[in-house]
């Protein structure tokens, strides 16, 4: 057990309580919760649809998806893609036959190098993949200036950075569709769960579809991308397109209602830990923390080791869990290092040199309820 873990549970009797209402309904699947829950969701970040899904990582599928069985993108189109994040931001663009392009991070945001994107666009790049990584916002106003004119969807994993904001704006709503991670470890906890947003009506459309099996039954009588029948039997077992099955469970949903209300005192939180974090290791010349960009939501606290530590990461790791402090890689680290790039299409635009340091010489430590820890602990290596 470590003093310090990744993360805490954020429950209390609300969440008990919420779970306790869908037993006595003996509603389980899939239902009133999860609408209301949609509802509440793209209310608070303004967004005009919401979907529910039952992890992050299939509301990157389902976003992806919907783009693909839309025809917004086709198999075979080139998407960029920052070298450094978690597994499922790469593998539904692999699963729905697209071409990944791998650019390089920014050293001190940690996020998408601007200028390496701006060289990596070709003619065939159809869509960029953003990540606000660790809580961190892109520059979205640098980025769209890139875009510009030309003919490329922007997309948003927001998986970690649920809160955070820039220019005032929410991130994972600059894009045309945006996904959010509710897992246990993020920024409110319905366990297992996720979301997708968009302003998007047939997107939308599509991915009510796409959630459940690729049937019919859930996509409103009037929709554009299927004209329904006046057959109730008929409709509830009607299959359009090949879907999959994402549905989240009621208690997801319920819990998710009450975490959603608690969502501004949980980021306050993570910023005055991270006020007090910036402010212990200002000085240490020895490690690099996360340049903030907008208002990052502070899913955790990076750490790249240099100059005295560069290299001795196995050392500071070790010490770390000597003093009960757990961590983990920066996300993925570099992702084209691991095994399974082999199975998909995909191109590196130059040269990696920054993911390929932090994933010799990074980590983070989790942002939780830190008012009893010492963080000059954290350096006395």
């Amino acid at each position: 057990m470590f003093r310090y873990p990744l993360a805490k549970d954020t429950w209390d009797n609300d969440e008990i309580e919420a779970i306790n209402e869908v037993i006595k309904s003996k509603r389980y699947t899939m239902g009133p919760k999860v609408r209301e829950f949609e509802q509440r969701f793209a209310e608070y970040f303004g967004s005009k649809y919401a979907v529910m899904v039952n992890s992050g990582s299939s509301a990157n599928l389902l976003a992806i998806a919907s783009l693909v069985y839309s025809g917004r993108l086709n198999r075979g189109d080139e998407v960029i893609v920052p070298a450094v994040s978690w597994s499922t931001t790469y593998f539904p663009l692999y699963q729905l036959g697209l071409k990944l392009k791998f650019v390089d991070i920014d050293i001190e945001t940690l996020n998408m190098n601007l200028s390496e994107l701006q060289n990596a666009i070709s003619e065939k790049t159809k869509a960029i993949f953003a990540v606000n990584l660790l809580g961190n916002p892109n520059d979205f106003e640098k980025m769209q200036n890139i875009i510009g004119d030309k003919n490329i969807v922007l997309l948003e994993d927001n998986c970690e950075s649920m809160g955070a904001r820039f220019h005032g704006r929410y991130t994972g709503t600059f894009g045309l569709l945006g996904t959010y991670s509710t897992f246990y470890s993020h920024h409110i906890c319905t366990m297992e769960g996720g979301v997708v947003v968009t302003n998007d009506e047939e997107l939308y459309h599509y991915m009510l579809s796409i959630r459940a099996h690729g049937w019919t039954r859930d996509i409103p009588k009037d929709s554009k991308i299927y004209s329904k029948r006046d057959d109730e039997f008929y409709e509830l077992f009607n299959f359009i397109m090949p879907g999959f099955n994402m549905r989240p469970l009621e208690m997801e949903a319920a819990i998710g209602i009450k975490q959603l209300q608690k969502l501004d005192i949980f980021v306050d939180e993570r910023i005055r830990n991270a006020t007090t974090f910036k402010e212990k290791v200002k000085n240490n010349k020895n490690i690099l923390i996360q340049k903030e960009v907008g208002e990052s939501s502070w899913f955790g606290f990076s750490i790249v080791l240099k100059d005295q530590l560069e290299g001795k990461r196995d050392e500071v790791i070790k010490r770390f869990k000597e003093l009960g402090i757990e961590t983990r890689p920066i996300v993925a680290g570099d992702f084209t290092k691991n095994k399974a790039i082999e199975y998909m299409d995909y191109e590196i635009h130059g040269h990696l040199i920054n993911a390929d340091y932090i994933h010799k010489n990074g980590f983070f430590i989790g942002n939780n309820d830190y008012n009893d820890v010492n963080f000059d602990l954290l350096f006395q290596l």
